[in-house]
């Protein structure tokens, strides 16, 4: 008999051991995926940070640019385009 309740308390506790696993398994399953999602946002949140950066860096060179040509757009550009074709001529020298 006493062999029997050691046999039946083993199993009782071993079906609990078994169950522990299996909710921790899912659990962990959970939270990886939710890691991986999680993972996606933060890069994709870094991607508009650099984007935002880039622009903003963009804008403050269009401003300089603006302010040193006096405030007029069209000399801005004229200096733009200049500068542009000064590194294509850089470029081909460096291609050759």
């Amino acid at each position: 008999m006493e062999t029997e309740q050691l046999i039946d308390s083993f199993k009782s506790k071993f079906d609990a051991l078994v169950e522990k696993y299996n909710a921790l398994k899912a659990e962990n399953a959970r939270l990886t995926d939710e890691n991986a999602g999680l993972r996606q946002k933060l890069e994709e949140k870094d991607k508009e940070l650099d984007n935002s950066k880039k622009e903003q860096n963009t804008q403050q060179l269009a401003n300089t640019f603006l302010a040193a040509s006096g405030n007029d757009p069209q000399e801005a550009k004229n200096k733009i385009n200049k500068i542009v074709r000064e590194i294509d001529n850089c470029i081909a020298l460096l291609n050759r």
